[in-house]
């Protein structure tokens, strides 16, 4: 537990005291998911530190007495680096977790080197998703029923993940977020969008979509890649809304293959 920002958080690192040639990677999760839901890509990244907190009112952070936004959440970010003695990170979001990225990277620009954006979009100008995902989305119900999230699960996140048995590992590591966490992780978006400002964000920026996602359609990632200058678009073939856990091994490589090559390119 740190606190930072006047909260108390959860924070998870992998291998931050282990010798590397690689920037830490500094980790935000999508809505109401915990450290737990992700664990798993930290651990497939070995070669490099990484960093994840739960926002709070998730997983094992206190739930959270006034709301936060994006700028606020953002400044207690890197004064969480600064405790952890990290001045720069790469940093990675999944699509909740990804708004909060694109936001953290234009407002401590300083602070980022490059930026994956996973799954997500531009916040309020986005291309709606499936209405009958969107109000499963919506409902805290996906994490305290077990019922509930079995019987819509292939709503939520297509068919793929629920073919393999990463579907039935993915639903053990989730834990409940509070009513009150969870509805204001929704209230911290109302109203954003980082459009305006994207043309100006010079981050090397990799971009990741699933072509059959319900949830934040394909189409959003196109959109951002239009609007930042120095990003590149990856669309996995038959992915949904979790193709980081149905298409594991393909997203790890499409991952590591940008991360070396910028430093590669830096190096030159």
């Amino acid at each position: 537990m740190m606190t930072a920002g006047g909260r108390e958080l959860r924070v998870a690192t992998w291998r931050l005291n282990e010798p590397s040639h690689h920037l830490p990677v500094l980790f935000f999760n999508g809505i109401g998911a915990n450290i737990e839901a992700v664990a798993p890509l930290a651990e497939a990244l070995d070669d490099r530190g990484f960093v994840m907190f739960d926002m709070p009112g998730v997983g094992g952070s206190p739930e959270p007495v006034v709301p936060y936004n994006t700028f606020t959440m953002a400044w207690t970010t890197a004064q969480l680096l600064d405790q952890l003695g990290l001045d720069l990170v790469d940093v990675m979001g999944v699509s909740w977790g990804g708004a909060m990225a694109q936001h953290f990277a234009l407002q401590h620009g300083d602070r980022v080197h490059r930026l994956i954006l996973c799954a997500t979009s531009a916040g309020m100008l986005m291309v709606p998703g499936n209405p009958a995902a969107l109000s499963k989305m919506a409902d805290p119900r996906r994490y305290v029923d077990a019922a509930f999230m079995e019987k819509h699960f292939a709503t939520l996140y297509g068919d793929a993940l629920g073919k393999t048995a990463g579907k039935g590992s993915h639903m053990s590591r989730l834990k409940p977020p509070t009513r009150r966490g969870y509805f204001y992780q929704l209230l911290a978006m109302l109203g954003w969008t980082s459009a305006p400002a994207l043309p100006f964000l010079k981050k090397p920026t990799l971009i990741m979509m699933g072509d059959e996602d319900a949830i934040v359609p394909p189409i959003n990632g196109r959109f951002l890649h239009s609007l930042i200058p120095n990003s590149e678009l990856e669309i996995f073939e038959g992915g949904g809304h979790l193709f980081l856990l149905s298409h594991r091994e393909q997203s790890i490589s499409c991952m590591r293959a940008f991360l070396d090559r910028e430093e590669a390119r830096k190096a030159a």
